[in-house]
C-alpha cells in the first residue's frame, strides 16, 4: 500500500514538471520578440565580436579567438536565458498565478524545479541554434563534440535555473528586478572571461571573479572544447572535475535556499 501510494506521489511530481515545463515552452513560442533576441544576440555576439577580435589579435595570443568567444557565449546564452526565465516567476507572483500553483497537493520543490526544467528546455532551443552557427561559420564541431556541449548545456541551464531562483528571492516586484538584475549580470560577462581571457587578472578583480557564478559556467564549457588541443592549458582555468563540483554544490545550495525563501514570500502574501 505505501509503496503504491509512494508511486502516485512520483507520478503526480513528474506530472507537475512536465506540465510546468509545458506552459513556459508555449509561452517562448508565442513570445516573436523573446524568441528572436534570445536567438540573434547569441549569433552576433559570436559572428561579430568573435571574428573581430581574431583578426584583431587572434594570430598574436597563440589560440583561435573565435573558438574561444564561441565558448564562453554559448555558456552565458544558457546560463543567463535560464536564470531570466524564472525571475519571470515575479510576473507569476504578481498576477497570483504562483499562488494558485503553491495551494496544489505537489511539492514547492517539484513546482521550482519544473519552471528551471522549463527554461532549460526553451535555453537549450538557443543552444542548438549557437551550435548550428557555429558549423555555419565553420567550427570545428564533430557529432561527438556536438553532443559534449549540449549535454555541458544542459548542465549550465540547470545552474542558470538555481541562480534565477536566488535573484528572484531578492526582488520584490519586476520593477526591482529590471533595476537590479543588470548590476548582478553584466559584470559577469568581464568578470567570467566570455569575450577576454581572465588568467592574469590583479587579484582584488580575481577574487570578485571567482564569485562569479558564471565564470565555472564558462570554464566547464571551455574545457570540454578545448580538452586534447594545445589550447588547453592556455584556456581552461581549474580542472573540469573540479568545475563540475563546484557546480553541483553551488546548484544544490542556490535550489534549497532560494525555494524556502520564494515559497515563504509566497506564504506571507
Amino acid at each position: 500500500m505505501n509503496r503504491m501510494i509512494n508511486m502516485l506521489e512520483i507520478n503526480r511530481s513528474i506530472n507537475a514538471v512536465l506540465t510546468i515545463a509545458y506552459r513556459d515552452i508555449l509561452r517562448f513560442l508565442r513570445d516573436p520578440a523573446r524568441l528572436f533576441g534570445t536567438i540573434i544576440f547569441p549569433i552576433l555576439f559570436v559572428g561579430v565580436l568573435g571574428s573581430g577580435f581574431q583578426n584583431g589579435y587572434g594570430n598574436s595570443i597563440g589560440y583561435d579567438v573565435l573558438q574561444f568567444i564561441f565558448t564562453g557565449v554559448l555558456a552565458q546564452t544558457v546560463f543567463l536565458s535560464t536564470s531570466a526565465g524564472i525571475v519571470s516567476l515575479i510576473e507569476d507572483r504578481e498576477n497570483n498565478f504562483s499562488q494558485e500553483i503553491f495551494i496544489s497537493p505537489i511539492s514547492r520543490y517539484t513546482i521550482v524545479f519544473g519552471k528551471i526544467f522549463g527554461e532549460s528546455l526553451v535555453a537549450m532551443t538557443q543552444a542548438v541554434v549557437v551550435l548550428i552557427f557555429g558549423l555555419v561559420i565553420g567550427l570545428p564541431l564533430t557529432p561527438l563534440m556536438f553532443f559534449a556541449l549540449l549535454l555541458t548545456s544542459l548542465i549550465i541551464c540547470l545552474f542558470g535555473g538555481s541562480f534565477g531562483l536566488i535573484m528572484l528571492s531578492l526582488f520584490g516586484s519586476q520593477r526591482a528586478a529590471n533595476q537590479i538584475m543588470p548590476f548582478l549580470i553584466f559584470p559577469q560577462f568581464f568578470l567570467a572571461g566570455i569575450f577576454s581571457p581572465i588568467n592574469h587578472l590583479p587579484w582584488y578583480l580575481d577574487i570578485i571573479s571567482r564569485i562569479a557564478p558564471l565564470r565555472y559556467a564558462a570554464d566547464l564549457m571551455r574545457s570540454v572544447y578545448f580538452l586534447g588541443t594545445p589550447a588547453y592549458s592556455k584556456i581552461v582555468l581549474i580542472n573540469p572535475i573540479l568545475n563540475f563540483i563546484v557546480i553541483v554544490i553551488l546548484f544544490t545550495l542556490f535550489l534549497i535556499f532560494g525555494t524556502i525563501v520564494f515559497v515563504r514570500s509566497e506564504r506571507n502574501k
